[in-house]
């Protein structure tokens, strides 16, 4: 077990030396450890490393400053410590549009990449500004109000992003929000590489997210698409960590 838990650029290091390498990519507003059940159910049989998203980081203030320096940062990582090449990655939301630039800019190798409910399309022009006000007000609301969310929603799943959206703001704030969403809205995904690529996403964000797998899909028909009867937006990783883990281990074969 690695006993250094960062390496020097930032990364979270976790499980076992000498087996297969896992990147994992956190969404938007939440922290490297929206990851940590999944880590304790993976970390006999991978060796980890969890992203931090500038802008989403604990205990250091950063910004965010588009999804293409984010997957440069990737990139590099691979490279100087994967040799260039790592067995798995997978990205959450955020994550997922990050981890599809890696893909698009085909400069490492990636053996298998889970995009669950990456946004791989840009949103119309008029609609941009307005909602990435609306997400910042969400998640400044996480932060704040948090007592009314959990009042309404009654549920594990809310709870953990509305906790991790308390943990990361203070050092982004509203700043990291709007410039992530901004890129996220604005990039469209023109191309990608990469020989065992899977998207999933969840039935309850089917509006938005079936968008983007139909999209891969023409980008690459070899792609797999898993939808996940029930579930909405990250809540298979947040409520079912066994499942993801499990899927994992099968892909990753």
């Amino acid at each position: 077990m690695n006993q250094e838990p960062f390496t020097d650029d930032g990364w979270y290091v976790a499980g076992t030396q000498g087996k297969p390498t896992l990147l994992l990519l956190p969404g938007l507003g939440v922290s490297y450890q929206i990851f940590f059940p999944l880590i304790e159910l993976l970390k006999e049989e991978f060796l980890i490393y969890v992203f931090q998203v500038d802008g989403f980081t604990l205990g250091r203030c950063t910004r965010f400053d588009s999804v293409d320096g984010q997957a440069g940062r990737v990139i590099d990582f691979i490279r100087s410590q994967c040799g260039g090449r790592v067995d798995c990655v997978y990205g959450l939301s955020l994550g997922g549009k990050i981890l599809s630039r890696v893909l698009e800019r085909n400069e490492v190798v990636i053996d298998h990449a889970i995009l669950d409910a990456a946004p791989l399309l840009p949103l119309p022009c008029w609609l941009e500004g307005p909602l990435r006000y609306y997400q910042s007000f969400n998640v400044w609301t996480c932060y704040h109000w948090t007592g009314f969310w959990r009042f309404l929603f009654h549920s594990h799943y809310f709870d953990v992003l509305l906790d991790e959206c308390r943990k990361v703001f203070p050092f982004g704030g509203r700043r990291s929000v709007l410039d992530g969403y901004k890129s996220v809205y604005t990039n469209k995904l023109e191309a990608i590489y990469g020989a065992d690529i899977h998207f999933w996403y969840g039935t309850k964000e089917s509006f938005v997210a079936k968008p983007q797998a139909e999209h891969l899909l023409r980008l690459c028909p070899s792609a797999h698409v898993e939808v996940f009867k029930g579930m909405n937006h990250g809540q298979l990783l947040v409520d079912h960590p066994d499942e993801v883990a499990h899927r994992i281990k099968n892909d990753a074969k």
